[in-house]
């Protein structure tokens, strides 16, 4: 009882001060490219015909107050402007749900040819966001009995319940045939989503992301299509910076990738990918203070399907990206 009590204080007061004082910061995926106006609005379109987008994280799953996301998503190519469309809806969920968001978002992109090899692409996200907090499961020292644990009635004055707020991104793509580099801006009006004391807005988040596709099978007339894509992934957010780095072999359906996000995980990714669908699932080895016996890992689920076109734009250039 002892062991559990301490645990539920330290828990609670980490909750508390970063309910009241801190900055929030956004649940990231590590299948970035299966889930890409996710990663980077500019992304809408970039396949040329529809795709669905589903996707499933669960971060630290031997921990109690683990985290949980969803997301879904839908864009397609429009030619009449140029651009994509697309729609996207997340869900992420805190500490068996103590704490909890949900996002819807509108997104569109516009498309433009630079030059015979070179194109770009600008995009748009506006979202509406709501939090929530069940003040009924969070747990306070005026609580516990010496003996008994937590057998009495906080009394401290309930506060949290919803809030919504609307919040706005944008981003820019640019790529060849072989090359690709982008970087987003998520929550450029600084929403504030404090429900408990004074404010707390959300600091602007910062992507930027690059790769290439190199082919290494045989070449000519009996090619296999073996491809290897190298990346990297840059973030920031109110001081906090993630690096990743990694590479995807593409072997006619199959798809491996290893990568190494800094100080933090191994990443083991496998999948497969056809013309009209894909799955994919990765694990990602905590390397960090934590621990993976701690903390038991990561596990992401992904797929996509892609809806036919019933004519695809002779114009349209596609972006050559890892997605799984």
């Amino acid at each position: 009882m002892r062991y559990l009590t301490r645990k539920h204080l330290v828990f609670s007061a980490m909750l508390w001060l970063s309910l009241g004082y801190a900055y929030g910061q956004d649940p990231t995926f590590t299948q970035f490219y299966a889930n890409p106006v996710y990663l980077n609005p500019a992304l809408a379109g970039s396949t040329g015909c529809g795709r669905v987008n589903m996707n499933y994280r669960n971060e630290w799953p031997q921990l109690t107050g683990n985290y949980v996301t969803y997301s879904a998503s839908y864009d397609n190519y429009v030619k009449d402007i140029n651009g994509g469309l697309g729609i996207i809806a997340s869900y992420d969920q805190q500490a068996e749900g103590t704490i909890s968001t949900t996002m819807v978002g509108g997104i569109y992109s516009y498309h433009v040819k630079l030059n015979r090899k070179t194109a770009l692409m600008f995009g748009a996200r506006a979202a509406y966001y709501q939090k929530f907090l069940d003040w009924n499961k969070l747990t306070f020292g005026d609580m516990i009995d010496p003996r008994r644990g937590f057998i009495y009635q906080t009394g401290d004055v309930p506060r949290g319940g919803r809030r919504g707020f609307f919040d706005a991104s944008a981003g820019a793509v640019i790529f060849t045939k072989r090359f690709y580099a982008g970087a987003a801006l998520n929550h450029l009006n600084r929403p504030d989503e404090s429900m408990i004391l004074g404010k707390s807005n959300l600091p602007i988040r910062l992507t930027a992301h690059a790769g290439a596709t190199i082919p290494i099978g045989r070449r000519g007339r009996y090619s296999d299509g073996t491809t290897l894509k190298p990346a990297i992934i840059y973030q920031y957010q109110n001081g906090f910076q993630e690096l990743n780095l990694g590479a995807f072999v593409n072997f006619n359906s199959l798809n491996m990738g290893v990568w190494y996000r800094n100080k933090d995980a191994f990443v083991f990714i496998v999948g497969v990918k056809t013309e009209k669908f894909s799955f994919g699932y990765s694990y990602d080895l905590t390397v960090s203070k934590l621990g993976n016996g701690l903390s038991g890992g990561s596990h992401e689920v992904s797929m996509q399907i892609g809806i036919k076109c019933k004519r695809k734009p002779r114009d349209f250039r596609k972006i050559s990206c890892p997605s799984f």
